[in-house]
């Protein structure tokens, strides 16, 4: 059973797109950038036709709500529907109603920059919150829920071939900030889906195990996984631990590890996104607030 539709995942979607859209008019639009997806192709409509992005977006977006309702399912149709209107919506406010003025023709790298922290913020939030703004942002969604893809990746494939459509307004300059701006966004978008509770996985080989693992669980309230392992060399039997802490408490765990062994075998590797008691919930299983 789908679940329902929920009030804080539509207020996010809102928070998201409005952050999209304030860079796609302040920087974008003001200093002739061009973007990737269906928001590129709004652009190359605006500056070669002076159509309003507010309503090619909504037009473009018209035959892809099909597919998002069969493929992606109720609840994320109902986000991605809000999402590409509230697009719309803010693009058109923005550009009526300016709140600033940033024309960055002399430092295009600071433009580029901060086109693609807002678009790939504003994307992230939406993502992160179960919505699409249409377009790409679906078919990137499709990728990333039954592929794997990510969904940064995905939607750098399409940006490129948009942009060298978008060369039939823009100056080779102007292409080349693009590409840095939507380079950055790619980046921040897959950097908001890793998760908000990243870490360090330790994998800890030693005769000292037990001893190791109560000394973290003493010192760092950390708990640790004892899993049975064999020496390809030895042949023997070990104990490996494994420990999953906050990125903030990586050189603690070195340390308190180098006191108990000094001679231990410890990798350490990157978690993305971290789920469970000690980092989204208490030892009484309550949602943590961070």
């Amino acid at each position: 059973m789908a679940g329902s539709i929920k009030i804080q995942n539509i207020i996010f979607i809102l928070i998201g797109t409005a952050i999209m859209s304030f860079g796609l008019v302040y920087f974008n639009m003001e200093n002739n950038l061009a973007d990737g997806g269906f928001t590129g192709i709004t652009l190359i409509l605006y500056f070669v036709f002076s159509i309003d992005p507010a309503y090619s977006n909504l037009v473009l977006n018209i035959p892809l709500f099909l597919i998002g309702w069969k493929v992606l399912g109720r609840n994320v149709f109902v986000y991605t529907i809000i999402g590409t209107f509230a697009v719309s919506l803010f693009l058109w406010l923005f550009q009526r109603y300016p709140i600033i003025s940033l024309p960055l023709q002399d430092d295009m790298t600071l433009a580029a920059l901060f086109a693609g922290v807002f678009i790939g913020v504003g994307l992230g939030i939406v993502f992160r919150f179960g919505g699409t703004t249409g377009g790409v942002d679906i078919i990137a969604k499709m990728g990333f829920k039954y592929l794997g893809w990510s969904m940064g990746k995905t939607m750098f494939m399409f940006d490129a071939a948009v942009i060298t459509t978008s060369l039939v307004y823009l100056n080779y300059r102007e292409a080349m900030y693009t590409l840095v701006a939507v380079f950055i966004a790619a980046k921040v978008i897959d950097f908001m889906q890793q998760g908000a509770y990243s870490g360090k996985a330790a994998m800890i080989i030693s005769e000292h195990g037990p001893e190791i693992a109560a000394t973290i669980l003493r010192e760092m309230d950390r708990g640790a996984t004892i899993l049975k392992g064999k020496g390809t060399f030895t042949g023997m039997d070990r104990e490996v631990l494994y420990c999953v802490v906050g990125r903030n408490e990586m050189v603690r765990l070195k340390n308190l590890i180098a006191k108990v062994d000094p001679h231990a075998f410890v990798t350490l590797g990157d978690v993305q996104d971290v789920m469970g008691e000690g980092f989204t919930f208490d030892e009484h299983k309550r949602p943590l607030e961070r």
